[in-house]
C-alpha cells in the first residue's frame, strides 16, 4: 500500500487537603528500576512464588536466615497454586525476563541450588496497524490545509517519527536502531463480548451494519450523528483500534513489556455505551481496562485512567461512573458546559455515584488558554495525591494532544515539555505499568504534521527507550556555552563529591533580579549504535524551553542536576543493595543541598 508523505474552588481545596499524601511518599524516586515480585527456583526446577517478599537476598540474606522456609516449600503441594492464573502469569514473566547465576546453600545435610535472579530490562511496547487508516471520509479528497482533524494520516506521522528516531525497525526507514527498540504488539479485532463489556449490543450491531451499507447511505447516516463519519471499512478499523488497546494493555499487565504506547485510531473517549460521537466509535480505553480486569483479576484490580485530552471524555466517565475500582481523572476545557461535548457532565460536581463516588474527578478549565503552569499545578495539587492514594495496578493515559500549543480547536498552550513531565510524574505508579493510548491529535489544518507533543511524552513515559545517563561534564559545557553559566562550588564534605560539576548558575545569580532554581534528574541520552557520536545538542533535555524563557525575561538561573548515584553508594555490593535505603539517602542529600544553596548562594 502506498503511504502518505507527509468542583467549586473550595471543593478542590477540600479534595486536595483530604487526599494529599505525605511528601516523602509523593517524592519517591522515579529513576530506579521497579522490580516485580521475586521468584526463586529450587532444585526440583519448580518456580515457587514468595508473596510479600519484595526483594529477598541470598548468601547471608533471607533464605539462610530462615531455613524453615525451604523445608516448608520442599513439602508444599504446588499443583493447585500452579493452576492459579496469577501464579502462572508471574511464572511466565519470570521465565521470560530473567536470567540466573547459580549459588549453593546448605540446610542440614541437603545442598540446595538457589539461583541469583538477574532481572532483564523489559522493552517498551508499540501497537500500530496500517489498517486503522482505512477509516476515512467518503467525500472527495480535500486540500492539504483543509482536511478533517481526525485524519488517517495522523497515526502514520507518529509511527514514522518513531521509526526515524531509531526506536523501531521498519524496512522503509534506513536509520540506526537503538539497543533496546520498541517491541511490536500486534493489533487484533476486538470480539463482540469484549466490546459489550462497555457498549450495548445494539451499538455493536449498528456499527457492524455499516460494513454493508452503500456509500450514499453512509454519507446521509453520518449527518444524523455528532461529529462522525463512516465508510464500509470503518467497522473493521474500529475493531482493530479497540483490539489494539486491549492487546497493548494485556502486554503490560502480563509482564511481556514494561510499558507501552498504542498508536491507534479511531479514538474512543467520547463513544458512549449506545452511540458514537466526537470522532469516536468504540471506547477503546474503557474496553481495554475492563478486559484486563476480567482476564487478570489477581494482578489488575484497580485501574487509573488519566485523560488529558482538551475535551472531556464523557464515554469513559459513563463507563466507570459507579465503579470503585477505576479512578477516572479528566483535565479539560469546560467553559460552563459550552465546550465540546456540551452539557454539565464534565463539571467538578460529577464525582461518581454509589460505590464509585469519589472515583470520578473532573478538572474543568473555565476557559481556553491554559498552559503548562495550569496543568502542572493540577497534577501536583490534585492528580498525583489522589493517584498515590488510589494505588492503581495499571495506569492508562487517554492521550489526546489537542491541548498542545498551536492547536486551533483546543486553544490551549501546553508544550511538549509539559506533556513529557506529566507522563514522567505518572510513571512510578503501578510499578511502572503505564500504557499511553492515543485519543485526539492536534488540529493539523493550521500547522505542520510533526507530532512533537506525542513524541516527547512517549520519550519520558517509556523510560526503557532512553537510558538515564548523567553526562554532567559534557552537558555542563553546553550550558556554559549556551547560557553563559558558571559552576557553583559546594564546600561540604558529604556533598562535595556527589555534586561536583552538578550545580551551575548564570553570572547574574547574585543580582537583584528574579531567580529561577531548577532541580532535575540526569539528562536523557539515547542509546544505540550511534550513541558515541551524539553531540551535546542531541542530549534529551526538556528544560531548555524554560531556560530560554528565563533568559529572555532577564531572570537569573541556578541549575542543579541530581546524579543517579550518591557518593557513598557507588561501591555498594549488588547483593546488599537496598532500594528504599538508597532512595532515602538521595532525598536526604537533595534536601541538604537545597539548604546549602539557600544559605550560601541565594539568601
Amino acid at each position: 500500500m502506498e503511504v502518505d508523505s507527509d468542583v467549586p474552588m473550595s471543593g478542590f481545596s477540600a479534595l486536595e487537603s483530604t487526599l494529599r499524601r505525605p511528601s516523602e511518599e509523593i517524592n519517591k524516586s522515579i529513576n530506579g528500576l521497579v522490580l516485580a515480585s521475586t521468584e526463586v527456583a529450587y532444585r526440583n526446577g519448580d518456580v515457587v512464588d514468595t508473596p510479600g517478599l519484595a526483594s529477598p537476598t541470598f548468601g547471608d540474606g533471607l533464605v539462610t536466615q530462615h531455613p524453615d522456609i525451604l523445608a516448608n516449600l520442599k513439602n508444599r503441594d504446588t499443583s493447585e497454586m500452579n493452576q492459579d492464573p496469577g501464579v502462572q502469569l508471574k511464572s511466565a514473566s519470570f521465565a521470560d525476563s530473567s536470567s540466573s547465576v547459580g549459588d549453593e546453600i546448605t540446610v542440614g545435610d541437603i545442598a540446595w541450588s538457589v539461583p541469583i535472579v538477574q532481572p532483564k530490562l523489559l522493552a517498551t511496547g508499540l501497537c500500530y496497524d496500517v489498517r486503522m487508516r482505512y477509516h476515512c471520509e467518503l467525500e472527495a479528497a480535500k486540500p492539504r490545509l483543509d482536511f478533517h482533524p481526525e485524519d488517517p494520516r495522523r497515526i502514520y506521522h507518529i509511527y514514522r517519527e518513531l521509526c526515524q528516531a531509531g526506536l523501531y525497525k521498519d524496512p522503509q526507514f534506513d536509520v540506526p536502531i537503538i539497543d533496546k527498540p520498541l517491541e511490536r504488539i500486534r493489533a487484533r479485532n476486538a470480539t463482540p463480548s469484549e466490546i459489550c463489556l462497555v457498549h450495548h449490543a445494539n451499538h455493536y450491531h449498528f456499527m457492524e451494519s455499516t460494513a454493508a451499507t452503500p456509500d450514499e447511505d453512509l454519507v446521509h447516516l453520518e449527518k444524523q450523528y455528532d461529529s462522525i463519519y463512516f465508510n464500509r471499512l470503518t467497522f473493521s478499523s474500529a475493531l482493530l483500534s479497540a483490539g489494539g488497546a486491549i492487546e497493548t494493555c494485556k502486554a503490560v499487565v502480563s509482564g511481556r513489556v514494561k510499558n507501552a504506547i498504542a498508536v491507534i485510531r479511531p479514538p474512543g473517549h467520547h463513544a458512549e455505551c449506545n452511540r458514537p460521537m466526537g470522532f469516536c466509535l468504540f471506547d477503546n480505553v474503557s474496553i481495554a481496562a475492563r478486559v484486563c480486569q476480567a482476564d487478570f483479576p489477581e494482578v489488575c484490580r484497580k485501574v487509573l485512567v488519566l485523560d488529558w485530552d482538551v475535551h472531556h471524555g464523557n464515554g469513559i466517565q459513563q463507563a466507570f461512573y459507579n465503579d470503585p475500582n477505576v479512578l477516572y481523572i479528566s483535565i479539560h476545557v469546560h467553559e460552563d458546559g459550552t465546550f465540546y461535548p456540551p452539557g454539565p457532565f464534565g463539571d467538578h460536581m460529577h464525582c461518581g455515584v454509589g460505590a464509585g463516588l469519589g472515583r470520578n474527578i473532573n478538572i474543568p478549565w473555565p476557559t481556553k488558554g491554559m498552559g503548562d503552569a495550569d496543568y502542572l499545578y493540577a497534577f501536583q495539587q490534585v492528580v498525583m495525591p489522589v493517584a498515590y492514594d488510589f494505588d492503581p495496578d495499571l495506569v492508562i493515559i487517554a492521550a489526546g494532544f489537542d491541548a498542545a500549543i498551536g492547536d486551533q480547536l483546543g486553544g490551549c498552550f501546553v508544550t511538549p515539555t509539559c506533556y513529557a513531565h506529566m507522563a514522567h510524574m505518572l510513571s512510578p505508579l503501578a510499578d511502572g505499568k503505564l500504557v499511553v493510548c492515543l485519543e485526539s491529535e492536534r488540529d493539523r489544518r493550521k500547522q505542520e504534521p510533526q507530532p512533537l507533543a506525542w513524541f516527547e511524552a512517549i520519550n519520558v513515559a517509556t523510560g526503557r527507550v532512553f537510558a538515564r545517563t548523567p553526562k554532567a561534564i559534557t552537558k555542563k559545557q553546553q550550558l556554559c556555552d549556551d547560557y553563559d553559566m558558571i559552576e557553583l562550588s559546594v564546600f561540604r564534605d558529604r556533598l562535595s563529591k556527589s555534586f561536583k560539576h552538578q550545580v551551575l548558575a548564570t553570572t547574574n545569580y547574585a543580582d537583584a533580579v528574579p531567580l529561577l532554581v531548577i532541580f532535575h534528574d540526569p539528562y536523557h541520552h539515547q542509546t544505540g549504535p550511534e550513541a558515541a557520536r551524539l553531540t551535546d545538542a542531541e542530549l534529551y533535555d526538556t528544560l531548555n524551553w524554560y531556560r530560554d524563557w528565563a533568559i529572555k525575561e532577564g531572570f537569573a538561573i541556578i541549575d542543579v542536576n541530581f546524579p543517579n548515584h550518591i557518593a557513598d553508594s557507588d561501591d555498594v555490593d549488588e547483593l546488599d543493595y537496598d532500594k528504599e535505603l538508597e532512595t532515602a539517602k538521595h532525598l536526604a542529600e537533595r534536601a541538604e543541598l537545597a539548604v546549602y544553596l539557600w544559605e550560601n548562594y541565594i539568601e
